[in-house]
């Protein structure tokens, strides 16, 4: 099984940066991919971005030339670089891995952005 722990979570003005970090452990050797989702107040939780193991990206739309995957394989960290905040971008982000057995999901770790 993997764990993952998220850190770097806020509030923040429109036009702002944060940068989130998540640390996985324990089976790590069986991740394939890592990536950040985002679930905002009565809407379905959705993919941000995520990067695989050959450092492949894949982005959602919104986010495109404003936020950057980043992931550490040697420290088992993923991060997400944040620019350019927009109000929508608020919600709870939750860090995720896809790997040998079944998908880990972090805690969450919530942005605000205030407009």
């Amino acid at each position: 099984q993997v764990q993952l722990v998220e850190s770097g979570g806020g509030l923040v003005q429109a036009g702002g940066s944060l940068s989130l970090s998540c640390v996985a452990s324990g089976s790590t050797f069986s991740i394939w991919r890592m990536g950040w989702y985002r679930q905002a107040p009565g809407k379905q939780r959705e993919l941000v971005a995520r990067i695989g193991n050959g450092g492949r990206t894949t982005y959602a739309d919104s986010v495109k030339g404003r936020f950057t995957i980043s992931r550490d394989n040697a420290k088992n960290t993923v991060y997400l670089q944040m620019n350019s905040l927009k109000s929508e971008d608020t919600a709870v982000y939750y860090c995720n891995t896809e790997g040998v057995g079944p998908d880990a999901w972090g805690q969450g770790t919530q942005v605000t952005v205030s407009s």
